[in-house]
């Protein structure tokens, strides 16, 4: 029973970091990846080497399973907490909404706008924005307090170069080093 319990807690550890490895490459985190990727070996070769040493215990075989399945669960959970990287977001809206668009802009978000086309010629404006992925709610929420029938999507960019967006952390990561010194 203790192998079991054992199983289940290596399951559990082991599945979230698979989750935050898998991140890490997609993002192109390389360093951090091998890093996850090295733990994750570990707890799995170990969790194996119980199971394999006693193939007729079922116990082992059931909690590595429950582990697994309830890791997901965890490192799914875990994943949208630490919301690593950024978004972009379109918003379509009928109206150029000045107050929104400098309330965006207050708050942080870079806010790019232009008029767009949409069907049978209707005018439509379009704000292209980009935000880190933990503020995407925030960013959706105060769209929808000014224009509850905005059209929003958003999506992960893989890299971006310039900009507002660049700019800001260029200057963060400065404030963050001058006060470190």
């Amino acid at each position: 029973m203790l192998d079991a319990l054992i199983i289940f807690v290596a399951q559990l550890i082991y599945v979230p970091i698979l989750t935050l490895r898998t991140i890490m490459m997609v993002k192109g985190m390389k360093a951090k990846a091998a890093g996850f990727g090295i733990l994750e070996g570990i707890i799995y070769v170990v969790a194996l080497a119980i199971i394999f040493s006693d193939l007729s215990n079922y116990m082992n075989m059931i909690a590595y399973a429950l582990g697994f399945g309830v890791g997901l669960y965890l490192g799914q959970i875990l994943e949208q907490r630490l919301a690593i990287g950024f978004v972009s977001l379109e918003v379509n809206v009928m109206n150029k909404n000045e107050d929104m668009i400098q309330r965006l802009r207050d708050e942080g978000f870079s806010v790019s706008t232009s008029e767009v086309e949409g069907m049978n010629e209707a005018r439509r404006y379009r704000l292209d924005c980009t935000a880190r992925r933990d503020r995407e709610q925030e960013f959706i929420r105060i769209v929808s307090d000014y224009e509850p029938n905005a059209f929003i999507v958003s999506y992960e960019p893989r890299n971006f170069k310039g900009g507002y967006i660049t700019k800001a952390m260029k200057r963060n990561r400065k404030l963050a080093k001058e006060r470190a010194e």
